[in-house]
């Protein structure tokens, strides 16, 4: 049997940016069995303290942390060293190199990056504009999106318009289904950037028919039909090579892959504008 590694992520924060490092992490290697043990907002030597003494009772521990107040990720290094507990700080040396070339001091404040600041309600205001105009819901303002997705059913809409809100960015989306007519002020538009998702017809039968199936939902329609869906399909990249609009197949691309595509795509077209 495999060693099972405790792995600790500690943060003087939310973690967010630390369980995303981790996850970033752990992809590059195909055997590693862990168990994943988080703690956020540790910001005294107590809970430190507390946190290794549990560590040191179990198998194989590994930390990870992001704790930007310099003392206290010094106290972290040296008690998990005299506890001989594997450690590693993941902003400690970017941030001291960082603050070098900028010749100015780190604020070493926890939580900088959730200031609510104007970037801070910019993104907000993009999640509530990209949540009404999910799905085709709501058209009347569509013009005022920065990125429009389209494409037909189960090609990640949704999931993709949320994350790229999350990152400021006002998203709307459109599904092609029952010959639903894409508004003519997004056709006729040379300024809005209009991205088409696809996907292979295989791999939608199958999320489809696993979808209807998680609903308890089994008869047969053109939904899960791999025929209909294969015209779909074509219709769909019919429609984007008319309109001269840029398309991405999303079939093996995780949620971040697409709207990384996405992101670039429309910082270019803002380029070129």
């Amino acid at each position: 049997m495999k060693n099972t590694h405790q792995i600790y992520l500690i943060s003087d924060s939310t973690g967010e940016t630390l369980d995303r490092i981790f996850m970033a992490l752990k992809a590059q290697f195909n055997n590693f069995n862990y168990e994943l043990n988080q703690f956020s907002f540790t910001r005294t030597e107590n809970q430190i303290y507390t946190i290794l003494k549990e560590a040191k009772k179990r198998e194989s521990p590994i930390i990870l942390y992001t704790v930007v107040n310099s003392s206290l990720a010094k106290f972290l290094a040296q008690e998990a060293n005299k506890m001989e507990i594997p450690c590693f700080g993941v902003l400690g040396d970017l941030i001291l190199n960082f603050s070098k070339i900028l010749n100015q001091k780190a604020t070493h404040k926890p939580s900088g990056q959730h200031v609510l600041d104007e970037e801070y309600y910019k993104r907000i205001e993009a999640i509530q504009f990209t949540m009404n105009h999910d799905d085709g819901n709501q058209t009347e303002n569509i013009l005022e999106s920065d990125i429009i997705l389209i494409g037909v059913s189960r090609t990640s809409k949704t999931p993709t318009s949320i994350y790229l809100a999350n990152k400021g960015l006002k998203t709307s989306n459109i599904p092609l289904v029952n010959n639903m007519n894409i508004p003519l002020d997004i056709i006729n538009s040379k300024k809005l950037c209009v991205v088409g998702l696809v996907t292979e017809a295989e791999r939608l039968f199958d999320i489809r028919r696993n979808r209807l199936n998680s609903l308890k939902e089994n008869e047969a329609t053109d939904y899960t039909d791999i025929e209909k869906i294969r015209d779909e399909v074509e219709r769909s990249k019919k429609i984007f090579k008319k309109n001269k609009w840029p398309t991405i197949d999303v079939t093996r691309k995780s949620v971040e892959e697409t709207a990384a595509s996405i992101i670039k795509i429309f910082e270019i077209q803002n380029k070129n504008g």
